[in-house]
């Protein structure tokens, strides 16, 4: 075997191995995680430890305020919501039809007998 072939097969996967372990270890605590534990399983168990560890982490300063998708304070309600240019448009029915307009206020366009 060559000394190129035995770098690319050895060396390029353990060059990935070490880069996804130093990431780990290095973004841990800000996370208030272990580093030395995560960049173990990020190195010794191949791809699967890096993900396992970014699936893992916590979501860092969450601020219910500035999220456009929770219940804001102009009447919006768990991010439903129709944007300024829709707003007083037709509604419509089942299939793309015109929702048919009997005066019940029906926010949701339910079929004829169904109130969800």
């Amino acid at each position: 075997m060559t000394p190129l072939v035995a770098v690319i097969l050895v060396g390029v996967p353990l060059a990935w191995l070490v880069g996804f372990a130093a990431y780990a270890y290095v973004d841990a605590p800000k996370y208030g995680m272990d580093p030395r534990k995560w960049a173990l399983i990020a190195f010794f168990v191949p791809l699967f430890g890096f993900f396992a560890y970014v699936f893992e982490r916590d979501e860092r300063d969450y601020d219910p305020e500035t999220d456009p998708y929770a219940g804001g304070d102009d009447g919006r309600t768990g991010g439903f919501a129709v944007h300024e240019s829709r707003q007083g448009e037709e509604r419509l029915g089942p299939a793309g039809t015109e929702a048919d307009d009997d005066g019940d206020d029906d926010e949701w366009n339910d079929p004829d007998g169904v109130d969800l």
